[in-house]
C-alpha cells in the first residue's frame, strides 16, 4: 500500500530561523505515527505543511498520494486536522456541530444528518448528542472534536497535541477513541508533549530536533539506545561487595545498588539469572528489581543536543 504522507528534504525558513531543516518522513498505512521532540523542534510548522496551511521553501512532500504544494484541493479532501484547541460551537449541540461541518464539507442535508448520528454512536456520544457542547467534559469534547474531523472519512488524520489540559480519564477517553480511528482504516499522525501518550499509542515514533528527524524506531528500539533493560539489587546490609561479585556488576556505594546489565539474553532471563545466583549463595537482599529505560529519558538524551 501506498504510504499516506512522504515528505522529503523539506526546509522552511522564518527569516534566518530554519523551522524545517532538510526532514525526511514517511508513515506506514493503518498506524499512528507519533512526532515527539522540544518547543521549538518544528513539529507544528511540519504538521501545517503536510496539511496545506503553511508552503515550505524545498523539498518535496506527498499526502495520500497528492503532491501537497500542486495539489492542495485534493490533499485537504484526504485528509483530517484536529489542532490543539478544539475548534467546536459550545452553543450548538453536538450533533448540531457535526451536521453543520457536514454541510460545510459539502455533504447533503440528509447525508450529513446521517453521518453525524453515525459518528455519534461510533465514539459514545449519542447519549449527549442533543445537548449543547458548553455542557461536555474535556474528553467528551475531544473525542467530538476528532469525530468532526472524520466528517469525510480521511485517509490520513493529524492529531495535534490532541490531551492537553485533559485529566487522567479525558485522556484515556481520547487514546481509546485514537485506537478506534486506526482500527477504522485512518492513519494518524500525533504531536505530543506526553512522552506515556506516544509509548501508548505509536506504532513508530519520529524524534524531531532543530527542524530535522534526529532519531526513529519503535518505542522499544529508541529505548534500545541507553542499553535495554537492567536489574537493578538493592542491598541494604553488609553484603554490598558480595553481592557485586556474585553478579559481576558494579556497585553504588551511595544508593547501596548494584546494576546488571541484561544485553543479549533479555530482562526477564537476567532477572531470573540475578536471583538464581543470590540464592544460591545464599544472600538476602532488600529488592530486586527489572527495569526498562522509560521513553522520557529516551528523549531527554536524544534531545539534549537540541536543547543546548
Amino acid at each position: 500500500m501506498e504510504s499516506p504522507l512522504v515528505a522529503r528534504g523539506v526546509r522552511k525558513r522564518y527569516g534566518d530561523t530554519r523551522a524545517l531543516d532538510g526532514l525526511d518522513l514517511e508513515i506506514a498505512p493503518g498506524t499512528v505515527h507519533a512526532l515527539l521532540g522540544p518547543n521549538g523542534a518544528g513539529k507544528s510548522t511540519a504538521v501545517r505543511t503536510f496539511a496545506t496551511l503553511t508552503r515550505y521553501d524545498e523539498g518535496e512532500v506527498r499526502v495520500a498520494g497528492h503532491d501537497v504544494r500542486r495539489d492542495g484541493a485534493a490533499v485537504r479532501r484526504a485528509i483530517g486536522l484536529v489542532g490543539q484547541s478544539p475548534a467546536l460551537d459550545d452553543v450548538l449541540h453536538g450533533r448540531e456541530n457535526l451536521v453543520l461541518l457536514g454541510r460545510l464539507h459539502g455533504l447533503p442535508a440528509r447525508a450529513a444528518r446521517g453521518r453525524a448520528d453515525e459518528l455519534l454512536a461510533a465514539y459514545g456520544l449519542a447519549e449527549a448528542g442533543g445537548r449543547p457542547v458548553s455542557t461536555y467534559s474535556g474528553g467528551m469534547r475531544r473525542r467530538l472534536d476528532i469525530a468532526a474531523s472524520l466528517i469525510r472519512r480521511p485517509s490520513l488524520l493529524f492529531l495535534d497535541e490532541p490531551t492537553t489540559g485533559l485529566d487522567p480519564r479525558g485522556r484515556s477517553e481520547v487514546w481509546a477513541t485514537v485506537r478506534q480511528v486506526v482500527a477504522q482504516g485512518t492513519t494518524v499522525l500525533l504531536t505530543t508533549q506526553y512522552l506515556d501518550e506516544a509509548d501508548q499509542l505509536a506504532d513508530r515514533i519520529t524524534v524531531m530536533g532543530s527542524g530535522r528527524v534526529i532519531a526513529e524506531g519503535t518505542s522499544a528500539e529508541l529505548k534500545d539506545r541507553l542499553g535495554g533493560d537492567r536489574v537493578i539489587v538493592t542491598v541494604a546490609g553488609d553484603d554490598l561487595d558480595v553481592v557485586a561479585r556474585v553478579l559481576d556488576a558494579p556497585a553504588d556505594r551511595e544508593t547501596r545498588r548494584v546494576t546488571v546489565e541484561a544485553g543479549a539474553q533479555g530482562g526477564t532471563a537476567a532477572l531470573l539469572a540475578a536471583v538464581r545466583a543470590l540464592d544460591a549463595a545464599g544472600l538476602a537482599v532488600d529488592d530486586v528489581l527489572l527495569r526498562r529505560p522509560t521513553l522520557d529519558e529516551v528523549f531527554l538524551h536524544l534531545t539534549e543536543g537540541a536543547a543546548r
